[in-house]
């Protein structure tokens, strides 16, 4: 029954594996999933946390039914390298100052042509640093938590600093337990194929394209019995009479990763406990399974439509 991701075949990775593409300035996220698809001849790539055409980095595109495990990086943070250009010359010590104002809870307006309805919204910036300065240009450092917009950022802190601002370039170097040293250029995508198809060596193609359950490194996982994984796969709710094990600590209202024993993921789902009563209660339901990542019948069915999760 299953197997371990690291085990995969190629044409399994096709499906359930993902690329973490460094983005070129140039395309939109959007077309580079395209290339991606084309590139392998797969039938669907999805993207990760939409960057702007200018700026690059890290951008997970998801293969086929990997897809699903894209909702788990919403709640990875992420981090970013950029330039804020300031309109007038303001002494480093003002400017070191705004910054450490901005650390903590802020406010945002996302921009006009962003993708979502324009309302105020609450984001958390955990550290912000400036790395160095060239006249009116700032090379700063920022890891916030998802859905933070940095171009708005480098707005409002010009305009706190009463000269204005706005953001020069940036690139995402982070997004969760995604970095920039693991990602891989389109061209090595493409030369890395042809490698496979051409002399059959998977070797390059492995590096490349990473099992699905890497997305979920970030998350706390519940590791669940055998007999527990096709009901979640049909959708039901995870009992604590299902759960094998716990790998990390959640508290309760938390996103966690429901994994098989091989290692597999299986579902995500948000914890109706934390993990020391879900390990310690006798009855009850530890999680609501909000996303299911694995096919139905890739483990045998071993429940009762009553019982439900095992």
């Amino acid at each position: 029954m299953g197997k371990r991701p690291e085990d995969r075949s190629v044409e399994e990775l096709l499906n359930l594996g993902f690329i973490n593409v460094d983005k070129p300035s140039g395309p939109t996220s959007h077309q580079v999933s395209a290339w991606v698809k084309l590139i392998l001849g797969v039938e669907k790539a999805g993207h990760g946390g939409t960057l702007d055409p200018r700026v690059t980095g890290v951008l997970p595109v998801a293969l086929n039914d990997s897809a699903r495990a894209l909702q788990a990086l919403l709640v990875g943070d992420k981090e970013y390298v950029g330039v804020l250009h300031l309109h007038q010359d303001v002494e480093r010590k003002k400017v070191e100052g705004m910054f450490s104002d901005f650390l903590g809870e802020i406010f945002q307006f996302p921009p006009v042509r962003s993708a979502v309805k324009r309302e105020m919204r609450k984001r958390t910036i955990h550290e912000l640093e400036i790395l160095e300065s060239e006249g009116r240009d700032w090379l700063f450092r920022v890891r916030c938590e998802s859905g933070t917009y940095i171009r708005t950022l480098c707005k409002d802190i010009g305009e706190a600093l009463g000269v204005g601002g706005q953001m020069k370039d940036l690139r995402r170097t982070r997004t969760a337990s995604l970095t920039e040293k693991e990602s891989h250029k389109l061209q090595d995508l493409k030369d890395a194929w042809i490698a496979w198809e051409s002399d059959e060596d998977d070797g390059p193609l492995r590096e490349v394209i990473q099992p699905m359950e890497v997305l979920l490194d970030h998350l706390p996982k519940i590791i669940i019995k055998d007999t527990a994984v096709d009901a979640i796969c049909h959708g039901a709710n995870l009992a604590v009479t299902g759960i094998s094990g716990v790998d990390g600590t959640f508290a309760k209202g938390k996103l966690v990763g429901l994994m098989s024993k091989l290692g597999e993921g299986v579902a995500l789902g948000k914890s109706l406990m934390a993990s020391d009563k879900a390990l310690s209660e006798s009855r009850g339901l530890a999680v609501d399974t909000a996303r299911v990542l694995m096919s139905p019948g890739t483990y045998p069915r071993l429940w009762k439509s009553s019982a439900g999760n095992g």
